[in-house]
């Protein structure tokens, strides 16, 4: 959806688009807003769940381990995939386009932690993502990153700001299991991944 939302804001892919949005006159925001809104719509309608995300979602709520959201969707598109996917399933907090500000910045995660009680920032999260930007918020906050591999962000799977790739979610369910040893980014080592899983399975 990215090319297309940038098309109809005439920008191009070195710009953000939220960034570009906020940048606008405060009587351009919501007339840009609306063009994004609609091409999420209409994704919408034809929305899948990823590969194993049920099968995870259980396994998590079979351990108690509690569940958020970080995303910069608006709110109707993440409300359809709860709803029609799962129903059963409690996400708290969910942080969308609303809050501020955005990833990459990590301070959605953070509320997320601290909605928690967490007292270790990100620390005790793993934030798990498809984008350069979840990789780097999460990274940012503390948390240990687990990039869900497509075609399209291949190229992330070496960024120093993940820390396992995955390509099925259920993948996640022997890793939090077992715990997994991150990547060592080239300029700064990297958070104990593998403390991480088991921290996450304690709260």
């Amino acid at each position: 959806m990215f090319g297309e939302m940038r098309n109809a804001l005439g920008i191009t892919k070195a710009t953000d688009i939220l960034d570009h949005v906020y940048a606008l006159p405060a009587g351009e925001q919501e007339e840009a807003q609306e063009k994004i809104r609609n091409i999420e719509r209409t994704a919408m309608k034809s929305q899948q769940p990823q590969s194993g995300l049920v099968d995870l979602m259980d396994y998590l709520d079979s351990r108690s381990i509690q569940k958020g959201i970080c995303t910069r969707n608006f709110n109707l598109p993440v409300d359809h995939l709860l709803t029609t996917f799962l129903p059963k399933h409690l996400f708290k907090p969910i942080i969308t386009r609303d809050f501020r500000p955005p990833k990459p910045d990590p301070a959605g995660i953070l509320h997320i932690a601290k909605s928690w009680g967490l007292e270790d920032g990100g620390e005790s999260l793993i934030m798990v993502g498809d984008s350069v930007d979840d990789m780097t918020a999460g990274h940012r906050a503390g948390a240990a990153t687990v990039l869900l591999v497509n075609e399209a962000n291949a190229h992330l799977a070496s960024h120093q700001h993940t820390d396992l790739c995955i390509t099925r979610l259920d993948e996640l369910i022997d890793i939090l299991e077992n715990g997994f040893e991150g990547q060592i980014g080239q300029d700064e080592e990297a958070p104990d991944t593998k403390a991480q899983a088991q921290k996450a399975l304690e709260k």
